[in-house]
């Protein structure tokens, strides 16, 4: 049993295991919630007539290599579209950084909670409502660590990044293809706790700064800023690898064309991490 760094992937596996399950097949999964995990998903034989099911009955073609790169680049083409709109604005009207910050982030949180507890991980608009939310943010983030740029140097800043961001997606995905690191229940707990342990020492340091009013040594821009910041892109590099274990064991079990949304879905979680996590590297350096 495995789980997945990624937050939304836990309840996609128990909805298609729930499914097979109910279709003589045996199921399983669980995906830790808070910033990312997943457990795995063998094979699914009663995925054989999904008609039987009534969550299924909807939509029976298997899903396919195929869906999940549609879906998640139509997912990743609204971000976009969004965070070019809402840097814009906040470019003309720079009061609009912290609302927007504040809507995307918190909106896109609300709806990756209600895409894992409320089993709408199949949903198109829910994945498609994250996109946009989280174009927001992306696009707030942007204008932050890149405000004191001018002209050419933010668009070089952010292409960096995104360039960066592509690079260190393909370069896991080689290294799950190879083997070169396997995917294992050991592997997967270490990760998956290594997660949970920056995330609460984050959150941590976040409460006690405010409440102190000193600065804040995880995200001031110093050497314990910088290797914070290197410690969360290196876990996010290698929960790539748990996200694309579930993404095939999906395929491989021939789950319901439209669970490709829900693998769309945690893929954008982990990329909008890595990119945000790139970004706010890049500008320490600058600075």
């Amino acid at each position: 049993m495995r789980s997945s760094s990624n937050p939304v992937f836990s309840s996609l596996s128990q909805d298609s295991a729930r499914g097979a399950t109910q279709l003589g097949g045996a199921g399983r999964a669980t995906f830790q919630q808070g910033q990312y995990g997943q457990q795995g998903f063998g094979a699914q034989p009663g995925y054989g007539a999904p008609q039987a099911h009534p969550q299924f009955d909807t939509d029976t073609r298997p899903m396919t290599i195929d869906d999940v790169v549609t879906k998640t680049a139509t997912t990743l083409g609204l971000l976009s579209i969004v965070g070019v709109i809402a840097f814009y604005m906040i470019s003309v009207n720079p009061g609009l950084l912290f609302p927007l910050l504040l809507v995307g982030g918190i909106g896109g949180l609300v709806v990756v909670l209600i895409a894992t507890f409320g089993r709408k991980m199949d949903s198109a608009p829910i994945t498609l409502a994250y996109g946009a939310l989280e174009g927001l943010f992306v696009g707030a983030a942007t204008y932050l660590f890149t405000a004191d740029l001018q002209g050419g140097g933010v668009l070089g800043a952010v292409g960096a990044a995104i360039l960066g961001t592509i690079g260190v997606f393909v370069g896991m995905l080689f290294v799950y293809k190879t083997g070169a690191v396997r995917v294992t229940p050991k592997f997967t707990r270490f990760l998956t706790a290594a997660i949970v342990g920056v995330l609460f020492a984050a959150l941590g340091s976040i409460l006690l700064s405010f409440f102190t009013g000193g600065s804040n040594p995880l995200y001031d821009g110093g050497p314990i800023a910088i290797g914070f910041c290197l410690l969360c892109i290196g876990l996010a590099a290698f929960s790539f690898l748990l996200d694309f274990d579930n993404a095939d064991r999906l395929v491989r079990a021939g789950a319901p064309n439209k669970m490709a949304w829900g693998v769309a879905l945690g893929l954008t979680v982990t990329l909008v991490w890595l990119y945000i996590e790139i970004l706010r590297l890049m500008s320490y350096f600058r600075d």
